[in-house]
This record gives C-alpha cells, structure tokens and sequence, in this order.
C-alpha cells in the first residue's frame, strides 16, 4: 500500500506502469480498487495513479472534509506531493465532478479529462445513494458485474456521511454550469442502464471538444461490465494529439465481436 501525509492525514494511493501520468477519480461506492482493470491496460503506456478520496478505501475518515472542494484540494495536493504537472484525468460519478472542478479550477494542468456517469444535476441521482448503505449500495450497482472480491469488500471501508454530506453538496454547484465551462477536451461516456444516474435524453454536449459515448450493456460501471471495450476506448482517447477533439471516437465493431 502506498500512501503520504497531507494536513497530518493519511491519503492512500496506488500506481503503475511508466509515461505520462494519468489520474483515476472513483465515485461515490467504492474505492480506487475498481480501477485495477483499467489500470493494468493502461499502465503498459502510461503511468496509472489512483487515490482514495476521504472517507473511502485506506484513506482517512476526516469528517471535516467531506466535500467537493475539499476533495478538488486533496487532488491538488496530491499531484504537489507526487510532483506531477501536466494529467490526464478520468473521473466517475462523483469522480467525473471532481475532475470537473478541477480542471475549471486549475486549467494549466490538465490535458483531457474522461467523465463516467457525469450528472447534469443533482436530480439525475438516484435517491438510494442517499439513504441506503454502502454495502447495500455495492449490491445494488455491481449486481452482475464481473470485480474481484477484495474490491468489493472496499465498500464496507466507504464512510457513509461521505456519500451523504458530498450529495448534499451539490445544492451549492451548478454542475451544467461547471460542463459548460470546461475548455479541454473532454470523453463523456454514460452507461445505458446506470441504476444511480439517469442518462440525459441525447448527447450530454458540453462544448465542441467534447464527445458522448454510450456503453448499451452497462449500468453504473461500465469499466467493469465491458472492460475490454472501455479500456480500448481510453486507449484511443489518450492516444489523440493534445487538444484534438475526440468527436470522431466510436466503439468499433471489432471490440464488440471481441468481447461477447
């Protein structure tokens, strides 16, 4: 386990793989662990981070910091630390407004972002985050999806006034607003029958650097539910020149006979 100190609290990480740096931002059930997948196939090109935002995975349960701005401040205080400058970063559910925030926050350092099950508003989010427990919530959304058992046992380590307390935060952001402005660009992939987030009816258009991509097979993880489609995906987004719009990004036939 990896890990450093940031205000006297432990913050958790892993990496790997060598190259340009890339950043994983897990959501609102689980922790970087779901990530794995992602992060073996990526790391054959790129060096791969994933931390433990507070209140989930080995990261500290530091009450007080249980919001977006403070995690928007734990990412920027972790790529200090590590000394890393210019990212791709790919963020999900909460992770996709992290990476949001940041990105409209400190432009400078980000190249492209991935968002993965991005709501457009608060009331895109299914009630049950709110009220049901993490273990329970890990059910809910990784019913059928193929994860390794240590990754699902990391919802028991989630602190639930975490999802609580970073829902309730919402109220304060707009978050059409905060696509709106983003100025990189930007993947925005939803799954078709996410169970916590309703798809918006069309293209979740942000701005001309931004593209929609919808995984017809998956809910709430599509990272887990069509991997090999999703880490192709990734592949060919990172692999376009710096600024270039990934409009032209599809899901092509061949991964899908691939993986059936």
């Amino acid at each position: 386990m990896s890990a450093l100190i940031i205000d006297d609290e432990i913050v958790h990480y892993e990496v790997l793989g060598r190259g340009r740096p890339l950043i994983f931002v897990h959501g609102w059930v689980g922790s970087w662990r779901y990530w794995i997948p992602t992060m073996q196939a990526a790391s054959i090109s790129y060096r791969a981070y994933a931390l433990d935002l507070w209140g989930f995975g080995e990261t500290s349960k530091a009450q007080s910091r249980y919001s977006i701005d403070h995690y928007v401040t734990l990412l920027d205080r972790f790529l200090e630390e590590m000394g890393i400058a210019k990212i791709a970063l790919v963020g999900h559910g909460l992770g996709a407004i992290v990476a949001l925030m940041y990105a409209n926050k400190f432009p400078r350092f980000v190249d492209r972002l991935m968002i993965v099950g991005f709501p457009m508003s608060k009331s895109n989010l299914n009630t049950r985050l709110q009220t049901e427990a993490p273990l329970d919530l890990e059910k809910w959304l990784l019913a059928g999806a193929t994860i390794p058992e240590i990754a699902r046992l990391e919802a028991a380590k989630t602190d639930n006034k975490a999802i609580v307390n970073t829902i309730s935060n919402l109220d304060k952001i707009d978050l059409n607003q905060l696509a709106t402005n983003l100025t990189h660009p930007c993947l925005v992939v939803h799954g078709q029958n996410d169970q916590a987030i309703t798809m918006p009816n069309g293209e979740t258009r942000l701005h001309d650097l931004s593209h929609t991509i919808i995984f017809e097979e998956s809910g709430h993880y599509p990272m887990l539910t069509e991997t090999n489609k999703f880490n192709r995906l990734l592949s060919d987004f990172l692999a376009l020149e710096s600024g270039q719009s990934p409009s032209e990004l599809q899901i092509k036939e061949e991964w899908k006979r691939r993986v059936r």
